[in-house]
């Protein structure tokens, strides 16, 4: 097909799906072609295409160059989207005329990556732009968000990520009070442990992310009041407090809360080696109404230190548990209490911390036949274990108290990283002896490895049904005599 037959505004949308360095080279295919990569909604300009090690001054040049000459060819045709990703070395006098050209334009996605090493402010314009609808914000060293007035109304999805706020716990409030329409916010590696308060209080919000690693400090004061929030991701080290919660309308939440590391605890007074700095109460406290919740292993080692204030989750479904040989139990036995409608239990691994007082979910703390396990009264139907390598003694015997204990569970799923059918009919077999005296009737064993897209289940009354995913199905049934 000759591509120069094509419309014009097919053409151009098969473009906006390319860099627009690689739209420009298809200005080589004809005449036609020549300058239409030009007038392309989206504009994606990245300064590493053009990066060459041995002469960085003069690959900077060219792509400065190169972008003035799309922005002076479109003219002041719409824009859509505008995407800008810079190294240092590109003159930061140059960018603040791209961005005006483009908010000028009524560019509704406006994606920037600065990873500049000398001072620079946004122009304000980018705060008060009635066309956008999408704003993200990367920004290295340089520059910092000072913002005096904000006023985005149609601002829906709010990115920000490595920025400094200049007024700390005071600018990131003046920033969200003017976007009145925001749906999703992401911060990513923001530091406000070092604020005196930090503070998301946005009602039009469904989606909030906010993500910081790091533990040698922990925030004074959180406050998120969110009462139409349906989604929540959070990575942050305890605070000191939380005075306002609001978490009404959650649906799902990803939870990873971790204390401050152990050797700085000592230079926080009143608190002792093994204290927890901070209180995660409050802000546990109002995951009450979720239907979907994961937790960490580092969260679960927070509820050790606050398993009274774990609440009743009368519509928590599905939950999922992070497991890791350094964090025990201790608090799964109260999560599965305070869960009467759960169906399915997942578990990112088996192996955890062996203590005195992981409960009675799992055999690593006493004898069997001593413990009134939680379990036999549990309503969980599924149960699936993620992460499954090689099946250890300890977790045979884990998945037998599964099968033996819980009589409303109606599968357990392992998912095996393997690329070995032979070790998918081994471990198969091993599963297979322990389907014997299950407490459900309704109960199989299934193990899959997307690997192979091989899967087998292994049924109550020991028959094992193997499964091709990828070619077919083809089962094979043995049982013991």
């Amino acid at each position: 097909m000759d591509l120069s037959s094509l419309p014009e505004d097919i053409s151009c949308h098969i473009l906006s799906f390319l860099s627009t360095k690689e739209a420009a080279s298809t200005s080589a295919f004809s005449r036609k072609w020549r300058y239409l990569f030009a007038f392309v909604p989206n504009l994606d300009l990245d300064d590493s295409v053009y990066l060459n090690p041995r002469n960085k001054t003069d690959i900077s040049t060219s792509f400065m160059d190169f972008v003035d000459r799309v922005l002076a060819l479109q003219g002041n045709s719409p824009l859509h989207k505008f995407s800008l990703k810079i190294r240092d070395g590109v003159d930061p006098v140059r960018i603040i005329p791209w961005i005006h050209n483009v908010l000028e334009r009524g560019v509704s996605d406006l994606y920037l990556h600065l990873n500049l090493e000398s001072e620079f402010l946004l122009p304000s314009k980018v705060y008060l732009s009635k066309t956008l609808v999408r704003l993200k914000i990367y920004f290295g060293q340089y520059p910092t968000i000072d913002v005096e007035d904000v006023h985005l109304p149609k601002l829906k999805t709010l990115y920000i990520e490595s920025s400094h706020f200049e007024k700390h716990g005071i600018g990131l409030t003046k920033f969200l009070s003017g976007c009145s329409m925001l749906e999703d916010l992401v911060l990513e590696d923001i530091s406000w442990f070092f604020w005196d308060f930090a503070s998301v209080s946005v009602p039009t919000l469904k989606r909030l992310t906010f993500c910081w690693e790091e533990r040698y400090d922990f925030p004074k004061s959180v406050s998120i009041d969110t009462p139409n929030l349906v989604y929540l991701k959070f990575t942050d080290t305890v605070a000191g407090k939380y005075p306002k919660v609001n978490f009404d309308s959650l649906v799902e939440a990803h939870i990873d809360l971790h204390l401050l590391k152990p050797l700085l605890i000592q230079y926080h007074q009143g608190y002792g080696e093994n204290d927890m700095v901070g209180n995660a109460t409050d802000f546990i406290m109002r995951l009450c109404n979720v239907k979907t919740l994961y937790l960490s292993a580092n969260t679960l080692q927070v509820l050790t230190y606050s398993c009274d204030a774990i609440p009743l989750f009368n519509n928590l479904i599905h939950l999922t548990i992070e497991s890791n040989p350094n964090v025990g139990w201790q608090s799964v036995p109260r999560l599965l209490k305070n869960s009467p409608n759960l169906e399915t239990l997942i578990f990112q691994g088996l192996i955890h911390k062996a203590t005195n007082k992981c409960g009675d979910v799992c055999l690593c703390c006493k004898p069997r036949e001593e413990m009134l396990s939680c379990l036999a009264t549990s309503p969980v139907k599924v149960i699936k274990i993620l992460k499954f390598g090689e099946i250890s003694d300890d977790m045979e015997k884990q998945i037998k108290y599964f099968l033996e204990t819980m009589p409303n569970l109606e599968k357990i799923i392992l998912y095996y990283n393997t690329t070995s059918a032979g070790n998918v009919i081994a471990v198969s077999s091993r599963l297979r002896r322990l389907v014997s005296g299950v407490a459900s009737s309704k109960c199989i064993v299934q193990l899959i490895s997307d690997n192979l897209s091989l899967s087998s289940t292994v049924s109550k009354d020991g028959l094992l049904f193997f499964k091709n995913t990828l070619f077919g199905l083809k089962i094979i049934l043995l049982r013991d005599d």
